[in-house]
């Protein structure tokens, strides 16, 4: 995994978004298009802001949740929804170029089915996404993939249904869906993650997070997130 370490967590905002940027003009270049999940939080908030003001080829973009809470839409609760007042509300893409899970659907299996269709209708058979945003929680969860819900085993779905957690069921990536991206894209801040920041740079697997590919991984943190790293081997170069 490669890793890179900033002051705080608007100057992570600012890098992870410049990442992005240059990630989708190289996909564009290359291949006309550029798929991307992101998960929400509040730096990711961030990111997505400054993301708006970057310059890259929009028409070319097409966005999708790596996980979704199963609330009404518009709700607070919904990354959508932070996800629309961070990014879309600032960009003007089509409506087919912004791909929502269908959390609003009764029959959550079934829509997360028809989720993992939409994947594979944009991004091959199975699905190969070219950058997942993914955050860190300070129980190890990334994603909807938290300690021991079911949706930890989940290997033959691109998409699952999984809690409830912190009162809401939700709707995820699973592993290999989020394995097979060109690039993963962790963006962590703040000490109460220090400690599984850590788990995670080691490769814990006794942690979800820690069950992600690393070779194609890219950590932007920032300096309080880093403070435990004091192993040589890990240990943070702050800019």
């Amino acid at each position: 995994m490669q890793a890179e370490f900033h002051a705080d967590s608007q100057a992570v905002a600012r890098a992870a978004a410049e990442f992005i940027a240059a990630e989708a003009r190289r996909c564009i270049a290359e291949r006309g298009r550029f798929n991307i999940a992101v998960s929400g939080g509040d730096t990711p908030r961030m990111m997505l802001r400054a993301l708006a003001d970057t310059s890259v080829p929009w028409a070319g973009v097409h966005v999708f949740q790596v996980d979704e809470r199963v609330a009404p839409s518009g709700s607070p609760a919904r990354n959508l929804t932070q996800l629309h007042e961070s990014l879309l509300a600032h960009l003007r893409l089509r409506a087919g170029q912004v791909h929502a899970m269908p959390v609003e659907q009764a029959d959550l299996s079934a829509a997360a089915r028809s989720y993992e269709a939409v994947l594979c209708a944009n991004a091959g058979t199975p699905p190969v996404l070219d950058l997942v945003h993914l955050g860190l929680g300070v129980d190890g969860h990334t994603a909807s993939l938290v300690p021991g819900d079911p949706s930890l085993e989940v290997l033959d779905a691109e998409v699952t249904s999984a809690g409830p957690y912190q009162g809401l069921r939700r709707m995820t990536l699973t592993f290999p869906a989020i394995d097979r991206a060109r690039r993963v894209l962790w963006v962590i801040t703040g000490e109460s993650k220090a400690a599984m920041l850590k788990r995670l740079q080691a490769g814990d697997r006794t942690i979800p997070a820690g069950r992600v590919r690393q070779d194609r991984a890219m950590l932007i943190a920032d300096r309080a997130a880093g403070l435990r790293a004091e192993d040589s081997r890990l240990a943070p170069a702050f800019r």
